[in-house]
């Protein structure tokens, strides 16, 4: 059986409304962590571990994501003329080779299982695929999916990254219902999509990295609606449990930013922004400063 993980999607056709009013005109994809889009961040990720292909699936109002991919020789010259040679560097890393980007256009917000349903086409009948959610920003020695493509290649079937979460975050995830668990590897017999605390299998969620079979579209290919009404991606693969596919959770090395959220996103901003060595003095003394300040609703 082919492990060979080449090609990965990117679902990001979501309208970001947490981000409103200005994912109004800009994709929340592209707004910016320091000085690199969210996006960079997944795509850079996905570079590390291999990937060659990269799928995107979009919707409308999304241009300016499709054009951030593109080169623009206008400014790499101005860098160039400018003697600007680290920042033309920065620059071409973001430029992505002819034909190793797709497009595919989500016509409608049906939920993550039905975006990665419409890049089937796109999926070879053998071939595993990665999926990465871009509000997930995990930052480590190794990158998160590079560490999945290892423990891949020995494992097979499908393999989803897993993190422990707290009680009162847990039915905001889906949720492992675990049978083995060997180090990083923990072998499922089941997924639960968002359920209360009360009643949920485990503590441990599934994040946003995934290494799936092309069989998972049998699964999404019914478009059977769950959580939300939407096709959740949990359920198909929980579908594949239950048929006797083998899914895995990789417990990864690293710490995960929920970028999806407004407090994650100034979490991870002020993460990144320390680990950058000419940021970080400056930016350790601010916080230092407005820590010792009483608050102002006291």
């Amino acid at each position: 059986m082919n492990n060979r993980v080449t090609k990965a999607i990117f679902p990001v056709a979501g309208l970001g409304t947490r981000f409103l009013p200005a994912t109004k005109s800009i994709p929340k994809e592209i707004m910016t962590l320091v000085d690199r889009p969210l996006i960079q961040y997944a795509i850079d990720e996905a570079r590390e571990a291999g990937i060659t292909d990269f799928i995107f699936v979009t919707a409308r109002g999304k241009s300016a994501l499709e054009d951030y991919f593109d080169s623009n020789p206008e400014l790499e010259q101005t860098l160039f003329n400018k003697g600007k040679t680290r920042l033309l560097e920065e620059l071409r890393q973001t430029d992505m080779q002819s034909g190793a980007v797709a497009y595919i256009r989500q016509s409608e917000a049906l939920g993550l299982g039905h975006a990665v349903w419409c890049a089937h086409r796109l999926i070879a009948p053998d071939e595993p695929f990665a999926v990465l959610l871009p509000d997930d920003v995990i930052a480590g020695r190794e990158g998160c999916l590079k560490q999945m493509i290892e423990a891949y290649q020995d494992i097979g079937g499908n393999m989803v990254a897993t993190m422990e979460v707290s009680p009162d975050h847990i039915s905001s995830y889906g949720v492992l219902d675990p049978s083995v668990t060997n180090d990083r590897i923990v072998e499922a017999k089941g997924l639960v999509e968002k359920p209360e605390a009360a009643v949920a299998p485990s503590n441990l969620a599934v994040i946003g990295r995934y290494i799936l079979r092309p069989e998972i579209f049998d699964a999404l290919n019914i478009q059977k609606k769950g959580s939300g009404g939407e096709v959740q991606l949990t359920d198909a693969i929980s579908a594949q449990i239950e048929q006797g596919a083998p899914v895995t959770g990789y417990r990864f090395e690293g710490e995960r930013f929920d970028c999806g959220s407004k407090a994650g996103y100034l979490r991870a901003t002020v993460a990144f922004g320390l680990a950058r060595a000419e940021l970080q003095d400056e930016l350790r003394a601010y916080l230092e400063s407005i820590t010792h300040l009483p608050r102002a609703a006291e």
